[in-house]
């Protein structure tokens, strides 16, 4: 089902959800089915599942490095198979432009086609390490907008080098990234808010904000959004603090701004395990208060645990 088909069928009743990271290669997927199993009590009607851009890893020949291109978290849509098997639950596989060609883009959504899946991620993704910028990939996407058209036509049964009559053609739910503190690269909001118009425009059917820590942020996003006519389902994207040096990490890597009450709150912890309850008591009354003013889905980034997510959904839902 549609990602938008379990937000009208709520009529109103604010949804549960989460992210999930595939394991690295090499790693049991149990491990993973550990961390999902203490969630299933929420009702997710589905799950986001990331994919992972390739990167550089230098290997030793005889004292003479040898520079290769891997992905350590292959397996996205065979993690999505998985979970939908094991819990009988939609999955949403993030799609990116970064590392992807739009072939093998193609690839991918026709795959996904064929195991049933109704909703894909459409992002552009992150720059490599060794780079400063984000450069596409030879043959892929720039922006995320791109890759919002190529999914559109093939729903339409346009294929990149040719048109098929079906009458089985895709019709995936697309979701978007949006930004309460802009995009790193944007200008401005103003200007990140039209890129995120034109997302919706070519065919984005929802919106997942990225993390942030201060509500009134995304409830003014959301006020301009719609005042320049973006009306389909925006979700708050949540991450509680964990550990200390999220301090410093998550603004670094994200550019998202931490209150000065939850700044301090960390700071006074002896401990991570101190900041862990921080962050659940910070999430939990961020999250009372979005789910008060009637947001359909609080979706939470669990980043591979599940203890504080849990701690967060028994005292919300």
């Amino acid at each position: 089902m549609k990602v938008t088909d379990h937000i009208k069928n709520a009529k109103g009743e604010t949804l549960f959800s989460f992210e999930i990271i595939p394991p690295v290669k090499g790693r049991s997927i149990q491990e993973l089915y550990n961390n999902i199993d203490p969630l299933m009590e929420f009702k997710p009607p589905f799950i986001d599942v990331t994919t992972s851009r390739e990167e550089f890893v230098y290997i030793d020949r005889d004292g003479l490095l040898d520079k290769k291109l891997t992905r350590m978290r292959p397996g996205t849509l065979g993690i999505c198979a998985s979970i939908t098997h094991k819990y009988n639950v939609d999955t949403v596989p993030h799609v990116l432009c970064g590392g992807f060609t739009r072939e093998e883009t193609e690839y991918l959504l026709v795959d996904c086609h064929y195991l049933g899946i109704d909703n894909v991620m459409a992002l552009r993704g992150d720059a490599m390490k060794e780079e400063k910028y984000f450069a596409p990939t030879s043959g892929g996407h720039k922006y995320a907008s791109d890759l919002v058209g190529q999914i559109q036509e093939l729903n339409k049964g346009n294929y990149l080098h040719e048109v098929i009559e079906t009458d089985n053609c895709a019709d995936f739910c697309i979701g978007v990234a949006g930004y309460p503190e802009k995009h790193m690269e944007a200008p401005s909001l103003k200007s990140d808010l039209k890129r995120l118009k034109q997302k919706v425009e070519l065919g984005a059917d929802y919106v997942v904000t990225q993390m942030f820590f201060d509500n009134q942020k995304f409830f003014e996003f959301v006020d301009e959004a719609r005042k320049i006519g973006i009306d389909v389902p925006i979700i708050p994207g949540i991450k509680p603090i964990a550990v200390k040096r999220h301090l410093q990490l998550l603004p670094q890597v994200f550019r998202v701004d931490i209150p000065e009450d939850l700044i301090e709150a960390v700071e006074s912890c002896k401990n991570n395990k101190e900041v862990r309850q921080i962050g659940v008591e910070w999430c939990i009354q961020q999250s009372k208060e979005l789910k008060d003013a009637g947001v359909p889905v609080l979706h939470y980034y669990s980043m591979g645990k599940s203890d504080n997510i849990k701690a967060i959904a028994k005292a919300v839902f």
